[in-house]
């Protein structure tokens, strides 16, 4: 998509981002600017303290080109991943290199006004430990276990929980970080994100599923993450034998319904950590409970498998640390049920970031917000003094 400032620092800012082009005569091939254009942006940028020289690269003859890349210290980034039974935060650079982590089985049903306070007094100590301030602060990112409409920038309803319905998250943090950049995106595609960025980056088609206590689908369709319309793509069906009528997978298998069973059957269990616990024990019920759920997704993925033919089913969440109970029975039945010329070159696999793969993304989707080009474009225009990332656009 073509941006509004086409020629502004953000569109530069971009390619060094994503590493297509890192260096001035490999922007210049890619943006068909003239030097001394590209040299005013990249005079910007540095000025900011938005990119910095990282050295320059080894040359073959004549001067080694220099090197560029987003300078990591400017700020750093608030990174949420609210599960159905647990949540983890993380505080990143401004590459979502993780530079603090914590964690507590806190979700869903707590509601929105006790998780983000919570979020917000161990976030105030994570920054204590690292010696940073709230000021130090410039974007947050937030994964949240149902649809976000894209529209409105509220969740959409109806929620899993109905406490979170038509929430809007940004004014949990209003008054803490009034000055920071947000994003917000449901859990799973945060996991897609970062899952597509650092961990399977040989994959342009992926699907990405998250299984805990919810199940959740994402798509990354050539190399980006599809939303649909409104932010409402990826939920799962499953067709009931007999003519019944179609109902949400969530409801037949996830990690919620395996809890149910086990505490019908007399097991002491909370969190989708608990029912791993279990399975790595070699609880017998918990396996096969974990094998019968891994079957009902794998049939219901293989029809996903079929209409997008990706190169590669990636299963993240709690449930994927059970191993192979869960994930051959996943692969097993889209294996047996998508056609043939689908699974050609198919890969169902583990997520390669595993726990951290949601705070990953929630930093990523941060510093999508806080870098986007037409921003950084007019917050650097003519190189005005004093300019941070901390400066609102208008």
């Amino acid at each position: 998509m073509a941006h509004a400032l086409s020629t502004g620092s953000g569109v530069v800012l971009d390619l060094i981002r994503s590493g297509r082009a890192t260096t001035r005569t490999d922007l210049i091939e890619q943006l068909g600017w003239s030097r001394i254009t590209l040299a005013r942006r990249l005079d910007e940028l540095l000025h900011a303290s938005i990119v910095m020289s990282v050295g320059q690269l080894d040359s073959r003859g004549g001067r080694p080109p220099e090197e560029f890349a987003v300078n990591p210290d400017a700020g750093l980034l608030l990174a949420v991943d609210i599960g159905g039974s647990h949540t983890r935060l993380a505080i990143t650079d401004l590459v979502s290199t993780i530079l603090s982590e914590d964690e507590a089985d806190i979700g869903l049903s707590e509601g929105p006004a006790e998780i983000f306070e919570w979020a917000g007094q161990v976030f105030d100590h994570m920054l204590d430990r690292l010696g940073k301030t709230r000021a130090d602060v410039v974007g947050i990112g937030v994964g949240v276990p149902g649809p976000v409409d894209f529209v409105t920038g509220r969740l959409a309803s109806p929620q899993v929980d109905t406490q979170w319905n038509d929430v809007l998250v940004k004014e949990y943090f209003a008054g803490r970080y009034d000055h920071a950049v947000f994003a917000v995106d449901r859990d799973v595609n945060i996991m897609a994100l970062a899952e597509a960025r650092r961990g399977w980056t040989e994959y342009r088609d992926v699907v990405v599923l998250k299984a805990g206590i919810g199940v959740g689908l994402a798509f990354v369709l050539d190399g980006s993450i599809y939303h649909g319309s409104r932010g409402g793509a990826g939920e799962l069906s499953a067709v009931r034998a007999g003519g019944e009528r179609t109902v949400r997978l969530e409801s037949i298998a996830s990690g919620a319904v395996i809890r149910s069973e086990l505490l019908s059957l007399g097991r002491r269990v909370r969190t989708s950590s608990d029912i791993v616990g279990l399975a790595n024990d070699g609880d017998p019920a918990v396996l096969r409970l974990l094998a019968e759920t891994g079957t009902e997704i794998g049939q219901s993925l293989a029809h996903v498998v079929g209409l997008l033919n990706p190169q590669a089913v990636v299963v993240g969440g709690n449930l994927a640390q059970a191993g192979e109970p869960f994930l051959g029975a996943i692969r097993e039945a889209i294996f047996a049920g998508a056609r043939d010329f689908a699974l050609q070159g198919l890969v169902v696999e583990k997520s390669r970031l595993g726990h951290i793969a949601g705070v990953t993304g929630a930093s990523l989707i941060a510093q999508d917000a806080l870098f986007e080009a037409d921003r950084i474009s007019r917050l650097t225009r003519g190189g005005a003094t004093g300019v941070t990332l901390h400066t609102v656009s208008s």
